[in-house]
């Protein structure tokens, strides 16, 4: 049977323990809004560049240049590379595994045959379940642990993604898929896929038809080509840091919900206790009290 000290032991290891849940869950929080808040700085980042790309194109097709026809290859046939944004800390719940098995049932749609495939992990977390769907992890990546961090992150993936196109690497890349967690409210987030490139020639051709918000049109010296590279990289890049911003924030959501169950949990243990310690030091108060009593009634006993 446990002693009062026993108790008294379990109850400061509960308390501690749920001193530092509800401090990962503020930090859970805090990091909530600083992924939001990046979210929406790239809302004005984004639209800039389609306002410079508005401008680029339509002045290319003054120019007497045409947009390259969308490619006709099927999607099965071409070489794809998926980049699936998980996590390197654990304590977010199924957040992995649902990005996981949404990217196996996404890529089963399209019929990709695993020869033309090429998986790239956002954090070591993912991988195993990528690996359960058969979604051998090809490269892994680390996961940015702040918004600042997210930049240079972004940067290596790009130039990255340079290499795959270099015929020695097998299969050639043709087309990124991006797979990521975007948070929906504080505590919710939904699965999303996104094509990285090829760029989308329809949003392009949209962008060329659409009018000037304000009566001073722009212009620029330099040949429209550079430019347009430019302009297209930048694209990728707000894409690419949306999707890290978006998958940390999702990140911290599903640890944020797996927190709150675990203080609820530790505040039902430590109620338990509390009622466990008060009871047993009733019966140690009561059995004390009667061992005196026993021993004053022995000691009145006529001799």
């Amino acid at each position: 049977m446990e002693t009062i000290e026993d108790i008294r032991k379990r109850v400061k290891n509960a308390g501690d323990l749920h001193a530092i849940v509800r401090t990962m869950r503020a930090l859970a929080m805090a990091s909530i809004r600083q992924y939001e808040r990046a979210v929406t700085s790239l809302t004005d980042y984004y639209r800039t560049t389609e306002l410079g790309l508005n401008v680029v194109l339509t002045t290319a097709v003054r120019q007497g240049y045409a947009l390259p026809p969308a490619p006709r290859k099927p999607l099965a046939e071409m070489g794809t590379g998926i980049l699936v944004f998980g996590s390197d800390q654990s304590m977010c719940g199924q957040f992995n595994e649902q990005i996981a098995t949404y990217a196996a049932e996404k890529l089963d749609r399209l019929g990709i045959p695993a020869h033309n495939l090429r998986v790239i992990a956002i954090g070591a977390r993912v991988a195993p379940p990528l690996g359960e769907h058969g979604l051998s992890t090809a490269e892994l990546f680390s996961v940015p642990g702040s918004v600042a961090a997210i930049t240079p992150m972004v940067q290596e993936l790009l130039l990255h993604s340079d290499q795959w196109q270099n015929p020695a690497t097998q299969p050639i890349i043709e087309q990124i898929f991006l797979f990521y967690n975007r948070l929906q409210s504080t505590i919710t987030y939904r699965p999303r896929m996104q094509r990285l490139l090829p760029i989308n020639l329809k949003q392009l051709r949209y962008l060329e038809q659409q009018r000037w918000p304000s009566p001073v049109l722009p212009t620029f010296s330099m040949d429209w080509q550079p430019l347009f590279s430019a302009l297209l990289r930048e694209h990728l890049f707000v894409s690419l840091f949306r999707a890290f911003a978006e998958s940390l924030a999702s990140e911290n959501a599903a640890r944020l919900v797996s927190m709150q169950a675990a203080e609820r949990n530790i505040e039902e243990r430590l109620d338990e206790l509390h009622k466990l310690y008060h009871h047993q030091r009733q019966n140690a108060i009561t059995s004390e009290l009667l061992d005196i009593i026993s021993g004053f009634e022995l000691l009145n006993q006529p001799q």
